[in-house]
Parts: structure tokens; sequence; C-alpha cells
């Protein structure tokens, strides 16, 4: 521990005495000073042992030492050394009575014990206290590098919290606890998600200190990874600040952490290639070749059914996932559905394939998973951020996703084009996430509903409108209840209560004006469409 007064006074070769302050001998001195100005606070930064003659001290003006050592105590002076038999014989009494007033410790130093004495041994105390600091920070690099080495990041934070006697913590990417020892620390550090994602939108590397949420101890919260963005966080809860041995611990940790992730950074690049040769060969129809490639790195995942999930950055949003890193980052809409995915499915412990595809993230999850359950929730997330007013970030972080059905390794091809049909249609909706599933069990005319086939329908019918707003028939009641009646005429015409003559009449009409024959089926489809996109179906 660093020197205190208390320690000087026990010094056997210093023979100093108490005479004031007796109760506040337990501060840390952070160095001895000699002053003999009347006001020596300019020149304190709190901490010291201030060593005075008196000489040139009004010390036995009662109300001018009353200031004095007021000054003293407010500038963080922990206490004052006065040396007798050199200007007087003892400390004089109004010094000594402001110091008891004050509560300010004051030491006798005797005429044989010089001023530098006291210096040489508050440094030798500093300099002792700064080598064991060393001394303990570096066993404690080398238990945690043993640690990180033999048992991985859960031994390493075991390690460090048994340093500090607190509790370390270790999140991912999107904020969740990976890690955390001793076990009921999990807990605590869950609570402070909130902050760690605050953490993690400063670039790296970032720290801050924060009060747990049962403000039970203090907590740092340090950034790692030496990308723009951070790639995790570490979390450490102690009683007090760290010493420096504790925070030799801590910068350790940090640097141990560090390497790991950019470790596993690399190793996620390097599984990423291997993830796209994979995906190639289930895509050309190859799931054995596929499953010969991919051996144990995807734990199942082929085997069973899953479902194939293909995103691209909206127009408008930021950069594109194409680094092959799968670090998310603001208006980096698929790097953060990458981080969401691959969060979920570590924590899940399931396999989880993600490709970069150009401008396009292709990913295959198990159905029913963690990874899709988590894909939802953020598309939902974001559908939510984008139709409320105002909301800041919408724009960067456009996305849209199409979801296939289940499907095994053998039908790899048709659930791909599942997901890019359902992406088309969430494009051409303004949705964020459409599922294939979903678009057979409703009607296909919300997938007419755009500016391009409105103005076909429109411009197919317009000649018909235009020959009704003359007042000379009804041509367009009378083509959609002959096209709902399939070409009934008798049943067409019963609808509207006309004669079936009346009928054939304006459907011969409906030919001359649009130059099309209602015998071709493609005719009738094209027709019957833009009646139902245009609204006019209803009588």
């Amino acid at each position: 521990m660093p020197p205190t007064l208390a320690s000087l006074v026990h010094h056997s070769a210093l023979k100093l005495t108490v005479r004031a302050g007796e109760d506040r001998l337990d501060v840390p001195v952070r160095w001895a000073h000699v002053s003999e100005l009347a006001d020596p606070v300019p020149y304190m930064e709190g901490g010291e042992l201030l060593l005075v003659t008196a000489l040139k001290l009004d010390a036995e003006d009662p109300e001018a030492m009353r200031r004095y050592v007021r000054r003293l105590a407010g500038a963080g002076v922990v206490g004052i050394g006065f040396a007798v038999g050199v200007n007087y014989d003892k400390i004089p009494e109004a010094l000594l009575e402001a110091a008891r007033e004050e509560g300010l410790p004051l030491l006798e130093v005797p005429r044989r014990t010089p001023f530098l004495a006291i210096s040489k041994a508050v440094s030798a105390a500093i300099a002792a206290e700064q080598y064991r600091a060393v001394t303990a920070g570096f066993a404690a690099q080398r238990e945690l590098t043993r640690q990180a080495l033999t048992t991985g990041p859960e031994g390493l934070l075991g390690a460090l919290a048994a340093q500090l006697d607190g509790w370390a913590a270790l999140y991912d990417a999107s904020g969740a606890v990976v890690a955390a020892a001793p076990e009921w620390a999990h807990r605590r550090a869950a609570r402070l998600t909130a902050e760690v994602e605050r953490l993690r939108e400063r670039p790296a590397p970032a720290s801050s200190v924060v009060g747990s949420p049962d403000n039970e101890d203090r907590v740092e919260l340090h950034s790692l990874g030496t990308g723009r963005r951070p790639r995790a966080a570490l979390a450490v809860g102690t009683a007090a600040a760290p010493g420096t041995a504790e925070r030799y611990a801590v910068h350790s940790a940090i640097a141990l952490l560090t390497l790991t992730t950019e470790r596993s950074r690399s190793l996620h690049a390097a599984e990423q290639r291997v993830g796209a040769a994979v995906l190639r060969m289930l895509l050309a129809g190859e799931p054995d070749h596929a499953r010969a490639v991919a051996g144990d790195l995807y734990d199942g995942l082929l085997d069973a059914p899953f479902r194939v999930l293909v995103a691209e950055a909206s127009t408008g949003a930021g950069a594109m996932a194409g680094t092959g890193t799968g670090t998310g980052a603001d208006g980096d809409p698929l790097g953060a559905l990458t981080e969401t995915v691959e969060s979920a499915a570590a924590r899940s412990g399931e396999a989880v394939l993600a490709v970069p595809d150009g401008e396009r993230l292709v990913v295959l999850a198990a159905d029913g998973g963690a990874a899709v359950a988590a894909c939802l929730a953020h598309a939902g997330a974001l559908e939510t951020a984008r139709t409320a007013p105002d909301t800041p970030g919408a724009d960067e972080n456009a996305l849209v996703v199409g979801l296939s059905a289940p499907a095994g390794p053998s039908a790899a091809p048709a659930a791909h084009r599942q997901a890019e049909q359902a992406l088309s249609v969430a494009r051409r909706r303004g949705r964020v996430l459409v599922e294939h599933e979903h678009l057979a069990a409703g009607s296909v005319l919300p997938l007419l509903a755009d500016d391009a086939v409105r103005a076909f329908a429109d411009g197919l019918l317009r000649a018909l409108r235009e020959h009704d707003a003359t007042g000379r028939g009804d041509l367009v009641a009378s083509l959609r209840a002959w096209l709902s009646r399939h070409g009934q005429w008798d049943a067409a015409a019963a609808d509207l209560g006309v004669h079936r003559h009346t009928l054939r009449y304006r459907m011969r009409r409906v030919e001359e004006i649009l130059g099309r024959s209602l015998d071709d089926p493609d005719v009738r489809m094209e027709l019957w469409l833009a009646l139902k996109t245009t609204g006019t179906e209803q009588p």
C-alpha cells in the first residue's frame, strides 16, 4: 500500500511525533514538499505532507494560523511537518490550536531529522509500492494469459474477477452477455446492456464508468476490437476504483480479449469464404459436395430443415455489407442484420451460414431457430421505426428482406428463388420483410399494386370509360359482369338486367373500341386484372 502519515510516524529513523490530527494518520501521502511561503497553496496538487520551519510565518498569531491551516486543508494537504529547534524550540501554540480545530495532522520533526530524510522515506515507500504494483500486475498478466490460452475467455474472466475482488463480464457485438464471472454476475451484467450499446456507438477504443443498476458497485466498460466499431465489450465491477496492480490486470485483460476478438474475426472471415463455397454448391444442386466441404463446420445445419434469407439495403441506405467481416455499423443495415442473426445463433448454440453476396446478404438458418426469430424481430423493429414519424436513422438503416419456406439441402435452389421472390415483393410493397409462405396464402392482387401496373390498367380501360361517360352505354360494367360469369351470356345478362342480345352487342362494341378479341384468353385475363387493379370491379 502507499505510504501514509502513520507509516512515517512508525518509521524508526525519523523520530516523528504526532501533535494533532491523530485520527487521520491513515491518509496516503503522495509527496513530501518543503515550502516556507506564507501561501504555498498555488503550488500544491493535493496529498502532500508540507514540511515547514515557520521562517516566514506569523506562527504565533492565532487568526493568521487559522487562515493558513484552513487553506492548506482546502488544498488537500494531508499534514504538516514542523521542524523544532530551528526557528522555534517547540511548535507555536497558535499553529497547534489551528491544526486541532481543523483536524489536520501536525507532526513534530526533531532537529536531528532533516527534511531530506523524510522526503527520501516518502519517495522510497512510493517506489516500493509501485514496484509491488508492477510485480503484482505482471503476475496477474501471466495468470490471465495462461487462462486465456488454456480455458479461453471464461477462464480469463474468472482470473480477472479474482484479481479485482469483484466481477467481470464479456459482451458480444450485439451487446448480449457472452460470459461472466463469478456466475452470479451474469444477471447483474445483463442489466447494463443499454450502457454497452451506448459505448458501442463510439469509435474504439472507448471506455466509460457507470454505476451498477442497484448501485452496489462501480462498473467500468471497455470496448474491444481494432475496427471503427467495437466487436465486443468488457465490464468490470469493483467496490472502489482499481489500484495500480488491478489496473494492470484490467489492461492485460483488454489486450488479451482484443487479440481473441481479432483472431475470431480472422477466423470468421475464413469461415465466410468456406460458407460462400458451400452456398454455391447448394444453389448448384450439389448438396453432397456442400456437406463434404462444410464438414462439421455448420453442425448439422445442412441436414435439417432450414430457411433461406436474402437481404439487401434499400435505396438511400448506407454502405453495403460487402466487407466480409459481418460487422454492423451505423448506415450498414446488412452488417447490423448479420450481427443480429449470428449473435442470436451463438447464444442459442445453433449454426448459421451468413454470406455477403455483392450488395446482398444470403443467410441459411435453422427453421424455427433463434436466428430466424431474431431476424423477424429485427425486421419488425425496423418496420416500426420506418412508419414512426421523425425516427432518427430510419433511412440509414433501411433494409429489405425475403424469407423462404422451410427446405432441405436438395431444395436449396428452390428456397433461394423463393427468398428472392419474397424480396422482390417486399421491395414493391415498401415492406422490410416478406415471407414466401405468406404470398401463397394471400391474393395476387397486392403484387400488382404499383404505379406501372395501375398505369397499364388505366390505359387499357380509358377508351371504355370515355365511351361510358357519353351516356351511350355501360361497357365497363357489362365487361365486368361478362368476365365474372366466365362468358356465360344468360347469367351475365341477368346480373345486368338486360337482354342477352344487348349484352352481345355491348361486348362487340368493347372489341371494336379496344381493337382486341375477347376470344383470346390473354385479353380476357388482362382486362379482368385491369378491372381488379383499378377498383372498377364493383358494380
